[in-house]
């Protein structure tokens, strides 16, 4: 009898498992294991490359641009979050070979347009520029509007007149312009039927320009610490061939005035922009080769160099005293955005010269066997080739940005072609045998490479490109890694990072002003929320206290680099490292002209998203509008079930003690009762 019920018990329960699955609220983790995992293409089989990143819908998912292997076919693939894959949505054919593609609301109307940079067939020396114009219904309209052209060395988006309309930043190939800069100034007027989007006029700039280099590393990026997006330029210098860096200060409606000049170390790769030690200044990161193979784009005894802003640091309290002989010697947590005119970037090398580190890749990336590695700086499967640059995110959310080179190296069974794999170079804290500290183990940040374990990037042979993105904006930094098809796997792989990170991120995005009451509206009365229409210019600086009580503060771009497929993202993501408190200051500058060019931002909570939008000078606004949005935590239904469970138990136990009392007292009340009647007798 006992041996049956045991068998009646356990056939219920296994009868009861199926529903008790059909009835479990929550989804199963879609990627599983604390590892870098291999996502797929996520849809997005292109032959050809992804050549720009933007929200093109307003629904705030990251969607993308690719261009055929033709390159003429435009695709613009949005992301379905529903079914996590990225679905067609418009596809364009373009006249000419596209060299660069920068997504932006040039007229703002509250969507993406598309601004494309192609080969002119005409003449040499020059790149023509067309305008594909957001539709109403959602797309692109397919007619282009023609906008005046640019030498080969590529335009840069910035905002010349703090209204926050993109203008462009370039060199005319008319031949009495190709000695100085031109500006592209955004003359848009929506109520014109016909109106042309640019007029070319002179640059305010004062002081002598030099000739842009093709490529070149233009940056649209603060660089004194006032929270005004400076401009640097990246040149040809005649005299020695090798390359010189112009730093021009934005003194709003004054132009922009030169302050420093330099030159960059010889062999001179792409330059990117990042605060690196966390000091709330932004640094330089580029990479310094011997040579560089025209055929490959793999560069020979390349270094990986850090240039230090040097600039006036955070307070050390905001006890400790600010000025020294009326001088300022340090800025308090609530003074982040005051320039500091004596900023400089000191690119000498020498042992007294803590400001600038140079990093061999042999140091970075040892690799078995003694073979020599080669860092890929050009993608010649393009035409013409493009840059790679260093690509630099918080994949960790630690606070310090990691880097991300495409490494070339000669890998073992006999392979007759290189294999060019993309790493990871974590930021550390400097200790005696850290790769960029010193030899006594002092320096500012040390870089340690990701091993081979949990990481699916070392089977990665023919990478050429990585983009670093927020898969289904998670709140960590994925890898998308643009491949060749050497390998047969496909031109685009997506890398999810499923690493555990006990840290804490935080997304902004700067609005361009458009559609002042925070609702845009289309031809057919339809509304919506510009949400995706981000631009070149804004800046970001926060202070954040960690688990031991340090203060410190950190600077982040906005979208400093569009020319050469860039593939930065339109938003801010910024790693926070562990915290238990809120963001206590966070400054959001704008590149508006007015006197207070930025705004403090206190209480902000970490793992969520900002959206602010400065007034435009056209509107009647002069507050800033901000929006949070929270991201719940993949724990918070599982907390939630929890304490639903725990809270009907405790209501239970409630009510079986209530009544349990309530039956001793009926009971104790009868018992007196019968007590005074028997008495009573």
């Amino acid at each position: 009898m006992r041996v049956r019920l045991s068998s009646l018990n356990l056939l219920s329960t296994w009868l009861w498992l199926p529903l008790t699955f059909a009835m479990w609220p929550f989804p199963p983790k879609r990627f599983k294991g604390n590892a870098l995992l291999g996502a797929g293409s996520l849809g997005l089989d292109t032959d050809g490359r992804v050549v720009a990143l933007g929200d093109f819908n307003g629904d705030q998912f990251l969607d993308m641009v690719s261009v055929g292997s033709d390159q003429q076919t435009l695709t613009i693939h949005l992301w379905d979050h529903e079914r996590f894959i990225y679905r067609t949505s418009t596809v364009l054919k373009h006249n000419q070979l596209i060299v660069n593609v920068v997504p932006g609301d040039f007229t703002q109307s509250g969507r993406l347009d598309l601004l494309v940079m192609s080969q002119s067939p005409s003449s040499n020396g020059q790149l023509d520029l067309s305008l594909y114009r957001a539709a109403d219904g959602g797309g692109l309209e397919t007619t282009p509007i023609s906008l005046p052209p640019s030498s080969e060395s590529q335009p840069i988006p910035f905002d010349s007149t703090g209204d926050l309309r993109i203008d462009l930043l370039g060199i005319s190939p008319s031949p009495h312009d190709q000695e100085s800069f031109s500006v592209w100034k955004n003359v848009w007027n929506a109520s014109q039927p016909n109106s042309i989007v640019y007029e070319l006029t002179r640059t305010t700039m004062e002081g002598l320009q030099c000739k842009p280099s093709n490529p070149h590393s233009h940056a649209v990026v603060d660089l004194d610490g006032d929270c005004l997006a400076d401009v640097i330029l990246i040149c040809d210098d005649g005299n020695t061939g090798g390359k010189v860096f112009q730093i021009w200060i934005n003194q709003k409606d004054s132009g922009f005035k030169l302050q420093q000049s330099g030159k960059l170390p010889a062999g001179t790769q792409s330059i990117s922009f990042a605060d690196v030690d966390r000091d709330g200044t932004i640094d330089m990161v580029f990479a310094t080769c011997s040579s560089v193979s025209r055929s490959t784009g793999l560069g020979n005894d390349c270094y990986v160099n850090i240039a230090y802003n040097k600039q006036l640091p955070l307070c050390a309290s905001t006890t400790s005293p600010r000025f020294r002989n009326d001088r300022r010697i340090c800025r308090a947590p609530e003074e982040l955005c005051i320039g500091d005119p004596n900023f400089t970037f000191d690119l000498s090398e020498g042992p007294g010269n803590n400001a600038f580190v140079r990093v061999s890749i042999e140091e970075l990336v040892p690799t078995p066997g003694g073979s020599t590695p080669q860092l890929l700086v050009l993608d010649t499967t393009y035409d013409p080739p493009l840059p790679v640059p260093l690509k630099i995110g918080d994949l960790n959310l630690d606070g310090f940005v990691d880097i991300v080179p495409i490494i070339a190296t000669q890998p073992p069974g006999g392979r007759s072609k290189l294999a060019k794999t993309p790493k990871i170079l974590g930021s550390v804290a400097c200790r005696k045998g850290v790769a960029g500290c010193g030899p006594d183990g002092k320096g500012r940040r040390g870089w340690s490479v990701l091993g081979r374990d949990n990481n699916i990037l070392e089977e990665f042979l023919d990478a050429r490109g990585v983009v670093l993105v927020d898969i289904d904006e998670d709140g960590t930094l994925d890898i998308l890694v643009q491949r060749t098809g050497e390998q047969g796997q496909g031109n685009v792989m997506f890398v999810q990072n499923n690493f555990y990170y006990d840290a804490f991120f935080l997304k902004a995005i700067v609005l361009n002003g458009g559609c002042p009451s925070g609702w845009c509206s289309t031809a057919n009365g339809s509304r919506f929320h510009p949400f995706g229409v981000s631009y070149s210019g804004a800046t970001y600086k926060y202070t954040v206290l960690d688990t031991t009580g340090k203060r410190a503060a950190a600077a982040v771009a906005q979208l400093p680099q569009t020319a050469y497929q860039s593939l930065l993202t339109p938003y801010s993501f910024i790693g926070l490292g562990r915290t238990n408190n809120y963001i206590e200051n966070f400054f959001v500058g704008s590149t508006k002209h007015h006197d207070e060019h930025f705004i403090n931002m206190e209480g902000v909570v970490p793992n969520s998203k900002v959206v602010i939008v400065p007034p435009a000078d056209d509107s009647q606004r002069t507050e800033w509008r901000k929006e949070l949005y929270l991201r719940p935590g993949e724990w918070i239904p599982l907390v939630t079930l929890t304490v639903v469970i725990a809270t009907v138990l405790l209501a239970s136990i409630v009510l079986v003690l209530h009544l349990n009392e309530k039956r001793e007292d009926e009971r104790e009340r009868r018992k007196v009762s019968h007590h005074i009647n028997f008495d009573a007798l």
